[in-house]
């Protein structure tokens, strides 16, 4: 995999402690990839996971082999979404992303068994630096905070209904008429 630092969740890292306790995970392809990385890795809760680190829900932009790049938002495998928007954690290329940084590179086996060069180069959005930005602006003093922004739109009152009043002689039925 790779010779720098991995940096893991306490979350991705239970995921991948899971996917090697899994029947259905290939054993002779992923579980020592899972291994080596589980035992290269900096586990970190996710308020300190640095920016710029590939973790499990992340868009991350790649290149393999020197090719063109690719973007793909890592994910479990779990999800039936559009074809060619997620690479799943349970393939080799998704295995290799996790927990590296951008600029850092992985080389693993593929299913072919053939070596491939994987390079992060940028990490699109990390959901655990979102959270932290959310949480930051929540601090923020209510002065700059951002009000809602309010839409006018003409012509709403229109089916508004109007309230029937009340005959004189206080029967407000109008009869079959205003049916």
């Amino acid at each position: 995999m790779s010779k720098d630092n991995i940096i893991l969740t306490t979350k991705d890292f239970t995921i991948l402690e899971a996917m090697c306790d899994n029947p259905r995970v290939r054993p002779d392809l992923l579980v020592p990839h899972i291994r080596r990385k589980l035992d290269a890795a900096i586990v970190v809760f996710r308020q300190d996971l640095p920016e710029g680190v590939a973790s499990v829900n992340s868009r991350v932009t790649f290149r393999v082999d020197g090719g063109a790049t690719d973007t793909r938002v890592l994910s479990t495998g779990q999800v039936e979404a559009p074809v060619g928007m997620f690479l799943p954690i349970t393939t080799p290329r998704g295995l290799a992303l996790l927990g590296l940084s951008e600029g850092q590179e992985a080389v693993v086996d593929n299913t072919d068994g053939r070596e491939e060069r994987i390079v992060l180069e940028k990490v699109e959005y990390q959901p655990e630096a979102a959270r932290r930005e959310r949480m930051a602006s929540k601090s923020e003093p209510a002065s700059t905070q951002h009000k809602p922004l309010l839409r006018v739109v003409s012509g709403g009152m229109k089916d508004v209904r109007r309230p029937v009043p009340v005959m004189s002689d206080g029967f407000d039925d109008p009869g079959p008429s205003a049916a």
